[in-house]
């Protein structure tokens, strides 16, 4: 009784209801901005690596590999507490947003890399022999091709990111953990972390479904072939 009592009282979860929903709000947000601009920018950085002149493709490779071998704790807390030391200053939305976009940005760009390059070369020598522009053939042609081998780990790390979300807490961005802390001291009690792990659960564990049934079907279509 005391274990109910204390991790699953029904009160405090009710009263800290409001508040977890105001903290899943702003995680949503986060999650979405991060994916929105860690994705565009993880594509462009593929782009750079494998057909910009040779200066940009190492840039690339060292922001790919750098990123990717950071901790996004490391990365936030540079940003949050090191750049006002030159004098820029971010709120911790926008700081957790940078964060979460620089680290999922280069793990997109080797996701894409791998997708681009597992394209045959014969369709980008089609393409060429049909007079297609580049970023044409690009768009038409070979994209499209990479999508259907990229797409599950790209929605891997899409729901990777959401769960890093979390660590915006650390910058006192008022997203669904942090909500949950605070409302643990208000209440003197635990159970709203269970609310926070539940609520967790119930938007992550149908994107974790959608992962598996995305990577079951590219098997099978890898078969088929």
């Amino acid at each position: 009784m005391d274990l109910f009592a204390t991790f699953f009282n029904w009160d405090v979860l009710v009263r800290s209801f409001p508040m977890l929903m105001r903290g899943l709000v702003n995680t949503l947000l986060l999650g979405c901005a991060a994916i929105v601009f860690g994705g565009i920018g993880g594509l462009l950085m593929c782009l750079m690596r494998l057909y910009a002149p040779k200066p940009l493709r190492l840039a690339a490779v060292g922001f790919i590999d750098i990123f990717r071998a950071m901790p996004i704790l490391v990365v936030l807390i540079l940003i949050y507490y090191a750049l006002p030391f030159v004098g820029i200053r971010l709120s911790a939305f926008t700081s957790a947003t940078l964060a979460l976009s620089l680290v999922l940005a280069a793990f997109t760009a080797e996701v894409c890399r791998a997708g681009i390059e597992s394209v045959p070369k014969g369709q980008f020598e089609a393409a060429s022999a049909l007079g297609l522009p580049f970023w044409t053939a690009m768009r038409k042609v070979i994209l499209p091709q990479a999508l259907r081998t990229v797409v599950p780990p790209l929605t891997s790390n899409c729901v990777s990111i959401y769960k890093d979300t979390a660590l915006a807490s650390v910058v006192a961005m008022p997203d669904l953990l942090k909500q949950a802390t605070d409302a643990q001291a208000l209440m003197a009690n635990p159970s709203p972390l269970i609310g926070a792990a539940l609520i967790y659960l119930a938007f992550l564990w149908p994107l974790v479904r959608l992962v598996s049934y995305l990577e079951e079907r590219g098997k099978r279509q890898l078969t088929a072939r």
